[in-house]
């Protein structure tokens, strides 16, 4: 049961993270100028300060849950000790915690700022998120290593990290500019067209990040072998994350050369229904597809591949 919550809370953090860094760095590079204050193309200021809340929240309880297995004490009410004595003081966990608080923290205050300076609070909403999301790395494998090897690993993570957050928050903001009630007229079916089509760039950087730092990722976890890690279950879920990242490709390939040309040539004879509706539907499977494989990034990192391949 208690792995079941830490996996869960694990995935809350997760998703809350990547898309506050996604939603934000998504408004930098696809949007111009007035097009950044929040409502006036994308209405995504609700979301991203419920991100900045709902982050803190799944913070706490992550310190929680951590205190609660190192300290080994029973009753929640028991640890606020534990918390400040062994793990915020104790542990790098501890620090890149506080750090990630703080983070979210500014983020914040950076939202306030976005009526009169768009761009410089997406700037800070950006670099916050992308600090806070940068500390999950050291809730995962990398913890394990030691010397040099274990800061390599830490930035091939962070990158990952990114990678992910970047390609979740940019399928986030295309959900938002494809909801029946903003796409009520030519103009902003010309803007999600211009958006689309400037994303292939960025596109393509996310998942070239995403097929390095996983391959890095991997021979840090595992090394250079694949004896015994298929038939683990650990190995069945990375089996699993990777199809699920194959089937991505696909959809994002058939957004890319045929639904984005497609609504183009849409628009010019004002008959996009079609196409709006194609995308919508893809963008839907594309996302869904995306949070099942942080579900698995999250249950992964609860895994030692060491012990499981032990078990085979």
């Amino acid at each position: 049961m208690s792995d079941s919550i830490n996996i869960a809370v694990r995935f809350a953090l997760y998703m809350d993270l990547m898309l506050l860094f996604g939603l934000a760095i998504f408004g930098l590079y696809s949007l111009r100028g007035k097009e950044r204050v929040f409502g006036a193309v994308l209405n995504f200021e609700s979301l991203i300060f419920g991100t900045v809340i709902v982050g803190v929240l799944l913070s706490l309880a992550a310190m929680l849950l951590l205190a609660k297995a190192m300290s080994g004490v029973s009753e929640f009410m028991e640890l606020h000790r534990h918390i400040f004595e062994m793990v915020l003081t104790g542990t790098d966990v501890g620090l890149m915690w506080m750090v990630r608080i703080a983070a979210l923290v500014l983020a914040g205050i950076g939202l306030t700022l976005n009526k009169r300076y768009p761009t410089l609070s997406l700037w800070v909403v950006t670099l916050c998120g992308a600090v806070a999301l940068a500390t999950l790395a050291w809730t995962g494998h990398g913890a394990m290593d030691e010397g040099g090897k274990r800061y390599m690993h830490f930035a091939s993570d962070i990158f990952h990290l990114l990678a992910a957050g970047g390609w979740l928050g940019a399928l986030a903001a295309f959900a938002l500019l494809l909801r029946t009630k903003i796409l009520n007229g030519e103009q902003e079916v010309r803007i999600l067209s211009r958006v689309l089509t400037g994303f292939e760039s960025a596109g393509a950087l996310i998942v070239v990040s995403l097929g390095i730092t996983g391959i890095v990722n991997y021979l840090f976890i595992v090394g250079p072998t694949l004896d015994g890690v298929v038939f683990s279950t650990y190995g069945a879920l990375l089996c699993l994350k990777i199809l699920l990242f194959a089937a991505m490709l696909v959809l994002a390939t058939v957004n890319r050369f045929h639904l984005s040309p497609l609504l183009e040539r849409s628009i010019q004879s004002r008959e996009y229904t079609g196409a709006v509706n194609a995308l919508r539907r893809s963008m839907a499977l594309e996302f869904s597809v995306a949070i099942i494989i942080v579900c698995l990034v999250a249950w992964l990192g609860t895994l030692s591949p060491e012990m499981d391949m032990g078990t085979v």
